[in-house]
Formats: structure tokens, sequence, C-alpha cells
């Protein structure tokens, strides 16, 4: 495999290089990278800044007086289940609790999108082959590596300044502490990702194993705050996304915790770096284990289980522990919510018109499928990324159509969506403890919404392979619909724009089934059209 063009002898080994040469180039990789993200990264930017910043106008509807805030800290003081959620509330000010519903989502949401970018400009650059070109040019050793933190840098920058100023009218040192809160996370898990891309050889499991560690310090974080409601306890101070909550947003700031973020982003950054200096473009530390030498997959379906099943095992263990942990907080949902009867109306936008647990319940299990629409684009366009690595050519130039070969990786994608249901569903009765027939009834009947997020992005595929991300722009608008939508109290023509709109909120309400014939029949329909045009159109050559 060929290293970096500055660093390779003749012999083919790397050899050391001192100076400014191993960041030539870093420039123009920046410009690249900010050219090809020129889409992504304002996307996510404005959904984490955006949410974040415009939060205060729906929370001052809900907690509009002193009196309801007062609440809410007293019941978050109590109830450790919510609190692992949420995370502890410092102060009664309405920026406060701002960032006490906002930090932890968020901040685990840049961390997020500092991980894609980062793999997306080292791991996938080297596993497609453009890093070994763009490196016979005067690129030096750590320039890619550079390039990709600085694109996560400029993204979190851009978050941190949206939420800094966005809230400033609540208080300007809390809100220029939220953001460089959620930022300094960000940051952090974009050094984390770098590590994951100098120790795997593939980008999907460097994502894989930045994700475990997000959700490791996820889990840490709910732990400590469940056990202490004044953010004191060591695993909260073990988690990242803890030091964001104890920077203490609007509550008597420790500006002392952002020295964490800065010690810890700095010695990840300088581990990856010594690691990226120490192999060759398309190495890694942890390479891949070798097949057997007598291959064991004989049909193109069992090959597209044999390369999805470790996503789909993930995505289930996750759900299944969400689902357990928001099931055991169901009862405690009204306690939170009390008398005030905005909160109770938002709540009713978001789960329906019935009794405020069932409203709850409907309320988590629509996030779960929202969640689910993310898993199923994600492995729909599984098939974009087999083409693009020209990985496919070799499975269809055997007795393998192209519809055999497509059909494999959508049924795992459509059939894992739906299993994905089932798991949250059993999670969270398994939680509540109550109304198991009805709980997992109403999983099930987010899946046709799910199928057609999906079947969308086997349309995009289909029918010209660089269209797939608007895949990825429908789930997030469905996803940013679902999220802020009862909210803000978004018109219902905006919100039908997404699936999940149509769909009755259950447990509580009646079934739709003309609703769910409808999605269910416009799934069959996308799929066919994108099938029809996979069968007509060229693969990509590179």
């Amino acid at each position: 495999m060929t290293a970096a063009a500055d660093t390779t002898t003749t012999t083919g080994f790397a050899a050391p290089v001192r100076g400014s040469r191993q960041l030539a180039g870093t420039g123009g990789l920046l410009r690249l990278a900010l050219r090809r993200d020129r889409v992504m990264v304002p996307l996510w930017v404005l959904l984490v800044g955006g949410t974040t910043a415009g939060a205060a106008g729906s929370l001052g509807g809900m907690y509009g007086t002193p009196a309801e805030r007062a609440d809410v800290v007293d019941s978050m003081a109590a109830n450790s289940s919510l609190r692992s959620l949420y995370g502890p509330v410092f102060d009664d000010s309405l920026g406060a609790i701002v960032a006490w519903r906002y930090v932890a989502f968020m901040a685990a949401f840049a961390a997020v999108m500092s991980l894609l970018i980062v793999v997306r400009h080292t791991r996938e650059e080297e596993e497609t082959g453009r890093q070994e070109m763009l490196s016979a040019a005067m690129v030096g050793r750590r320039a890619p590596l550079t390039a990709a933190l600085l694109t996560a840098l400029i993204a979190n920058a851009g978050v941190a300044l949206i939420v800094a100023v966005g809230l400033s009218g609540e208080g300007r040192a809390g809100a220029l502490a939220l953001g460089l809160g959620i930022g300094g996370v960000g940051m952090l898990f974009a050094t984390t990702a770098a590590i994951a891309a100098q120790l795997t050889e593939t980008a999907r499991l460097a994502k894989g194993l930045t994700a475990a560690v997000l959700g490791l310090a996820w889990a840490l974080k709910a732990a400590g705050d469940a056990a202490a409601d004044d953010g004191s306890n060591i695993l909260t101070w073990l988690s990242p996304i803890g030091w964001a909550e104890n920077l203490r947003s609007f509550a008597d700031e420790r500006w002392w915790v952002l020295l964490l973020f800065a010690a810890a982003t700095t010695v990840q950054a300088l581990i990856a770096y010594t690691l990226a200096g120490r192999r060759d473009i398309g190495m890694s530390f942890l390479p891949a284990r070798p097949g057997p030498a007598t291959g064991a997959l004989g049909t193109a379906e069992g090959l597209a289980w044999r390369l999805q099943r470790g996503s789909l095992f993930g995505w289930a263990g996750g759900f299944l522990v969400a689902g357990v942990m928001f099931g055991a907080m169901t009862d405690g949902a009204a306690d939170l919510i009390g008398d005030n009867q905005q909160a109770k109306d938002m709540i009713a936008r978001l789960g329906g018109q019935s009794g405020v647990t069932d409203a709850f319940l409907a309320g988590m299990i629509a996030m779960f499928g929202m969640v689910a629409a993310v898993y199923i684009v994600q492995s729909v366009l599984r098939l974009d990324g087999e083409e693009t690595a020209q990985r496919a050519e070799p499975v269809l130039a055997n007795a393998v159509g192209r519809l055999r070969w497509a059909a494999g990786h959508l049924a795992v994608a459509f059939g894992g969506a739906a299993l994905l249901m089932v798991v949250a569903g059993l999670g969270l009765a398994a939680g509540y403890r109550q109304d198991v027939a009805a709980v997992l009834g109403g999983s099930l009947v987010q899946v046709p919404a799910v199928w057609a997020v999906g079947a969308v992005a086997a349309l995009a595929y289909g029918a010209y392979p660089h269209a797939a991300v608007l895949g990825w722009a429908y789930a997030g608008l469905c996803l940013g619909l679902g999220w802020i939508g009862a909210a803000f109290d978004l018109p219902q023509w905006a919100l039908k724009i997404s699936p999940f709109a149509h769909l009755p909120k259950m447990p509580g309400n009646a079934m739709d089934w003309p609703a769910v014939g409808v999605l269910v029949g416009l799934t069959v329909l996308l799929i066919g059209g994108g099938l029809a045009a996979l069968r007509r159109r060229d693969l990509q050559t590179g």
C-alpha cells in the first residue's frame, strides 16, 4: 500500500518527515472538505444550534412563571428516572431550564456530527482509495487528519456561536457556557473518531467504535445523574456529557470545566497524530480478520446479511436498553408535568389526546420510530457504499442480477427496521411493566412510516446514486419535524410532510387502518420505482 508522497522512500516504507511538510496541503484539503460538506455541515449546525437557541420560546410558554419553574426543580430532585434522562436542574431561571432540557441531547448530537465529519474525511477517504490519489500530490502525512479536525472545529464553533447568540437574551455568560459545552463535547468526540480512524480498517468500524464510546458516556452520565441530584456523582464526572451538565450554564457557571474539554481533546488529538504518523495509507493498527480459505456464502442475500448483521445487532441492543429506560420513566411523567396545562398540551401534540401516561408512551414510541428511520436509511444506502467502493461489481459479475443483489440489502433494511420497533416495544413494556400488548402494538404501528422513509432512500439510490443523499435529507427532515414540530406548534400542513404525522398516536387512540394501508402501498410503489430505475442505469465506476 502506498503512503503519502512526501513520506515514502524508494523501498515503499514510510520515512520520517520534519517540520511543516507533514501538514503540507492542509488548506487545500480543508477547502475540499468544506465544499463536499457544504450541505451536510450547515444542516447539522442549524439542527443542533438552532434547536437549542429556539428552545427558550417553547419552554418559556410551558414554564412561564417562576413558580412553574420551581416546581420543575423540585420534581427533578425527587425523580431519579427522569433525571437520568435530562440531568439535574441547577437553577429555576428560563435559561437554566433550557440548559437542563437540551444540553445532554444536543451534546450527543454534536458528537454524532463530529464523528461523521472526521471519519468521512479520514478513514472513508482511505477506504475508497481517494486519499491515496490525493497523497500523490504535495500532501503531508498528517494533512488529511488536520483538515478533518478543522472541519469539525468549524462545525462545532458554528453550533456554539448560534447557541451563544440565540440565548444571549437569557444571559450572555450562560449562553456562551452552554454553547461552549455543546461544542466542547463535539470536539472531544471528533478526536475520539480520529483515533478510531487510525485503529480500524473500515469507516463503518471507526464509526461503530466512536458511537460505542458515546453510548458509554451517555450510560455513565445517566447512572450518575440518577444517583445524585446535583451532578456530583463520580459517574457523571467520568462522562464528557456530564462535564457539559456540570458547566452549570445560567447557574453560577463553572468555567474551569472547559479545561477538562481542552485537556482531553488535546491528549486525544496528540494520540491520533502519533498513530497517523506510524502507519501507511490504507493500513490500520487493528486489521480486519482474514476470512476462511473457502467461501461459506453462497447467495447474495447471505452476503447482505453478513455485511449488515453487526450494525443491526448494535442498533437492537441500543433500542432495548433505551426502551427499558424510557419505560421506567413513564410513571414519573405525570409528576413532572403536574398541573402545567401548556406542558400537557405539548405532550398531547406529541402523543395524542389521551391521558398523560399514554401520551408520554406514544411520544416515546414515535421517537423510536424516527430513530429507526435513521437506521433504515443507513441500511438502504449500504447499496450505494458497496457500489461506490466497487465491491458490487465482483458480485454482479457472477450469476446474480441487480434486483436480487439489491433485494438482499433491502430485505435486511426493512426487516431490521421492523425488528427494531418490536425490540423498542418490548423494552418499553418491560420498563413500564403494564399494558404489554398496547405498547407493543403502538410500536408496530410506526413500522409503515419507517418503511416509507426507507422507500424514499431506495428510490433516490435507484434513480441516481449521487442523489442518495436525498434519503438522508428526508430522514433528517422527518426527525426535525418530529423533534421540534410539537414544541414550536408548527402548522399541520408542515407536519404532514413526515409520514409519522399520518399515523394514530398509540397507545391511547384508535387504530387508523386506511392511513397505514396508504403508507404500505406508497412504500411498495417507491421501492418498485427504485428497483426499476436501478435496472436501467449504469453502475458507478468509482
